[in-house]
């Protein structure tokens, strides 16, 4: 069990996908404690010193921001906001993705900047650390404001409402409370607005679809390479001096990536009776460096995001101050989500043009990758399947963050949907790893066709480890259940 400090300082994207990809407890040090706390007293003392009217503290929300509300009512008031936006559609959020937020959440309100109370930070962690993860639903944020329907799941427990995940089953909050000896959090002013006011659920995806993106991206070239060698594809479109005259890094980083992966192959050194290869195959420097290039500038604005206070108002108490501004507004991670998903469907739509080379009977390749075509389909079909995930992909790319509509009567009247823009992201992602799992499927097959020639030792490796849990394929098959295997054996895959 690794022991991970909270201490306001800042995360790079690599050191949450390391927190994530342990059994990791979280825990405050004393001086982030100290702000929290220290944010938190400035704001009880300035509503109790005075009878300005400070929004989302001791007024109502969105439109209602000129009501005032009574001292008294100051706890009821953020409650109620927790439990009337609560109310979200559509399909649960993934699990891994909650646990994402929780975790997010909790950076986000230890800067001391929200003027929340220190148990109530200390209570998200205690779900974090215990796997207790709310129930939130993916339909219900319009990327402004914040993320309020589901970030109103993420954080209606803490009252002991709504449901949880625990111990694999879904279950009341307050049954599991109970089970626990846990007291719901008492809210106090502006603790409600702090907790739902945040772009932790644009920001969970978005930081999940950042570490897949690069790992993506690694696989695609190298399956791509296999299909390469299947196809006795050319190796001079990715020597040095033809990218380095383009000077676009991401290009010159995949051509020399697919050198590495090719060196030593038996295959590429063989002659070549074809002068050029298809754009499929002679272009990969410049498709797949283009979304290298995308995923790189996108990483560094989802790490400021993930490292950002993304509530309102927000508390500075060395400045005597508490204002009302708009850094909930999910504007740069909607437009750069949907700048993902262009990049990630054109890997995916290169890769099933590869294929479809593949199976095409050229190059002393047979028809549809096997014996007897035509008495057999062979990997046919499966063609027809990666063409549908490809022009999925293409309509999940039309872009979020262009769309906005009203609402909160006119007071927020322009929003990103860039929760939107997160969900089509992750339907490309999963796509992603369907695509790769038929064209490896393709691949492995066709490359057997070259024998007794091999390929690098890192094809021939990645070759062997394949066919230890999907078969060379003789005659026609139940093709389904090798597929889904082929796509369960690229999520797993680590590269070196």
């Amino acid at each position: 069990m690794k022991l991970v400090t909270i201490d306001r300082k800042w995360l790079r994207l690599e050191e949450i996908e390391a927190i994530l990809a342990t059994p990791s407890q979280l825990q405050l040090n004393d001086e982030t404690k100290s702000e929290i706390q220290k944010c938190r007293d400035f704001l009880d003392k300035k509503v109790g010193d005075s009878s300005d009217l400070i929004y989302g503290v001791n007024t109502g929300f969105g439109s209602l921001c000129n009501t005032a509300i009574s001292p008294e009512d100051l706890s009821t008031l953020q409650s109620n906001l927790v439990r009337s936006h609560a109310c979200g559609m559509g399909e649960l959020v993934p699990l891994e993705i909650v646990r994402r937020m929780l975790l997010l959440k909790v950076l986000g309100l230890s800067h001391g900047k929200s003027g929340v109370q220190v148990q109530t930070v200390e209570r998200l962690i205690y779900f974090f650390n215990n796997n207790i993860f709310p129930v939130v639903y993916q339909q219900g944020s319009l990327g402004a404001s914040g993320d309020l329907a589901p970030l109103a799941h993420l954080c209606l427990p803490l009252l002991g409402e709504g449901e949880v995940f625990y111990n694999d089953a879904i279950r009341p909050t307050s049954e599991v409370y109970a089970e626990l000896k846990l007291e719901p959090i008492v809210l106090q002013s502006k603790e409600g607005l702090a907790l739902l006011n945040g772009t932790q659920f644009m920001s969970a995806y978005a930081s999940y679809a950042v570490a897949n993106s690069f790992k993506l991206w690694n696989q695609f070239n190298l399956i791509g390479a296999m299909s390469l060698e299947a196809y006795d594809g050319r190796i001079n479109p990715f020597q040095a001096n033809v990218n380095e005259i383009r000077n676009q890094k991401g290009q010159m980083e995949t051509a020399e990536q697919f050198r590495k992966l090719l060196k030593g192959s038996e295959i590429v050194k063989k002659h070549k009776e074809h002068v050029q290869d298809p754009y499929s195959f002679r272009c990969i420097p410049q498709v797949h460096g283009a979304s290298l290039d995308t995923f790189k500038h996108c990483s560094k604005m989802v790490e400021r995001e993930i490292n950002a206070v993304t509530d309102n108002p927000t508390i500075f108490p060395e400045d005597d101050d508490v204002v009302s501004a708009g850094n909930f507004h999910g504007q740069p991670l909607a437009l750069v989500m949907d700048f993902m998903a262009i990049a990630l469907a054109e890997l995916g739509s290169i890769s099933e043009r590869r294929i479809y080379k593949l199976i095409s009977g050229t190059r002393g390749l047979p028809a549809f990758l096997v014996a007897n075509p035509g008495l057999n389909s062979g990997f046919m079909i499966p063609q027809y399947t990666c063409a549908s995930i490809v022009s999925q992909n293409k309509q999940l790319c039309t872009p979020a963050s262009v769309d906005t509509i009203d609402s909160s009567n006119g007071q927020e009247d322009h929003v990103s949907m860039g929760a939107n823009a997160a969900t089509k992201l992750y339907r490309v992602i999963e796509n992603c790893y369907s695509i790769q799992g038929i064209e490896l499927m393709n691949a492995a097959q066709a490359i057997e066709f070259r024998r007794p020639l091999k390929s690098s030792e890192i094809i021939e490796q990645l070759h062997a480890a394949y066919r230890k849990v999907v078969p060379f394929v003789s005659t026609d098959v139940y093709f389904h259940p090798m597929m889904e295997i082929s796509k369960q054996f690229v999520k797993r895959l680590t590269l070196q």
